[in-house]
């Protein structure tokens, strides 16, 4: 009996080599695997077979990896992990403010970019499964994890995926700081992975939140630490699921980067 495909990616990279290293190690993780070399295409595969998630390059021929994700998140929650040659931190906060979910740089390794859509996708999974739990209050924010539902003053936010489990996490934990690693990994599921992700999405969440971004009363930052989520004098956060206490240190365990790449290691072109 075969066995089913435990995902369908899409891999979008106009290098034939880089897309077919990529293919083949995710195919033989157990996943089908979809391949288009431009954004155009990688739009019309998107549509045409529905991917679980987006491999996707940032430089592409035709129309960039920024402006796919742009239209590939306005279309669904399709979760997208960005490939690029670029080191520089304003390209991996845009592809992360236009909708990524994560980032890779080349040279990157095969075998973590598999770890990593593993991540991923057990995460997005589990952001959709219903969770029995009762509204989240503090302040004049309520959230309902059940119907996957928050407002502002009786307003709806539109918040993502990310931004919606990011602000429940803060709602259960009022008043305690947590570093970014923690928050890594407690809400991503990640144990590895770009600490930026967490800066840029609660930048994101605090713009829709709070009454001025500029100057937050509710997500705190706490120096050397992380953030935290102070009620204020409105009322303190309620729930009637208490969550327990996050256990473990303050770092998360960080992928090793040997001095000198492996041979399966994915290098830029020149």
């Amino acid at each position: 009996m075969q066995t089913p495909p435990l995902g369908r990616v899409l891999v979008v990279d106009d290098d034939p080599t880089v897309a077919e290293v990529v293919a083949g190690y995710l195919d033989r993780a157990g996943y089908d695997v979809d391949r288009a070399a431009d954004g155009p295409a990688a739009l019309d595969r998107a549509d045409a077979h529905g991917p679980d998630l987006v491999v996707l390059d940032l430089m592409l021929p035709g129309m960039d990896g920024i402006e796919v994700c742009r239209r590939l998140r306005a279309r669904g929650p399709v979760p997208v992990i960005m490939l690029t040659a670029r080191g520089d931190e304003d390209e991996r906060i845009l592809g992360l403010e236009v909708g990524a979910d994560d980032y890779v740089t080349k040279p990157f390794s095969p075998r973590e970019l598999v770890l990593r859509v593993e991540s991923v996708l057990r995460r997005a999974r589990a952001a959709t499964a219903p969770r029995p739990a009762g509204p989240l209050r503090a302040a004049a924010l309520t959230v309902d994890p059940a119907a996957r539902r928050a407002a502002k003053a009786g307003v709806e936010l539109a918040l993502t995926i990310r931004e919606f489990d990011l602000l429940a996490f803060f709602l259960r934990h009022p008043g305690r700081a947590f570093s970014r690693e923690e928050l890594m990994q407690q809400v991503w599921g990640w144990d590895f992975g770009d600490l930026s992700t967490v800066t840029v999405h609660v930048r994101r969440l605090r713009g829709k939140i709070e009454d001025d971004p500029a100057a937050p009363r509710l997500i705190q930052t706490v120096w050397g630490v992380g953030y935290r989520l102070d009620p204020g004098p409105h009322g303190d956060a309620t729930r009637s699921d208490r969550a327990p206490e996050v256990p473990g240190s303050d770092r998360a365990p960080e992928v090793p980067r040997p001095d000198r790449a492996p041979a399966d290691w994915i290098e830029p072109r020149a």
